[in-house]
């Protein structure tokens, strides 16, 4: 069975309550975005948990929107959310000597089309998005920490 998850880690000299805060508010993930799609919160809480739903403001050549459920929460550990097409973004974070090791993947083994998504090359694409998030994140948290 071929492998449908891409991944990167970073430690992050943080607890991981504090880049759980950045990760379950919506407002986060603009400011984290590492791809430069995420161009602001349409709609949903200010704060995610299991089940939330949430509507971000994307652009990629042309405005749209994108509606995701969260799938996976664990408080300060996990957190995973998915749109229509069943991909998942997550977000692992574990306690390590130094800080936080935070392990984000794009997960497409959920997907509704996981084939369409390798022949469109997308997981090659977001392969240096993911390390571009993680350097946003640090920035991110480091700033709410003052």
């Amino acid at each position: 069975m071929v492998e449908r998850v891409i991944s990167d880690s970073r430690v992050l000299p943080f607890s991981p309550e504090a880049i759980f805060d950045v990760l379950a508010s919506p407002a986060g993930h603009v400011e984290m975005d590492g791809s430069g799609t995420v161009q602001g919160v349409a709609a949903g809480p200010d704060r995610l948990s299991e089940g939330a739903r949430f509507r971000m403001k994307m652009k990629l050549g042309l405005p749209y929107q994108m509606a995701s459920t969260v799938k996976e929460f664990e408080e300060d550990r996990r957190i995973a959310w998915a749109h229509f097409g069943g991909h998942r973004w997550r977000y692992e974070l574990e306690s390590v000597e130094g800080g936080t090791k935070v392990t984000e993947s794009f997960d497409w083994s959920t997907s509704i089309a996981p084939r369409f998504i390798e022949m469109v090359g997308y997981p090659e694409r977001h392969k240096g998005n993911l390390a571009k998030t993680l350097e946003r994140l640090e920035t991110v948290v480091a700033a709410r920490q003052g």
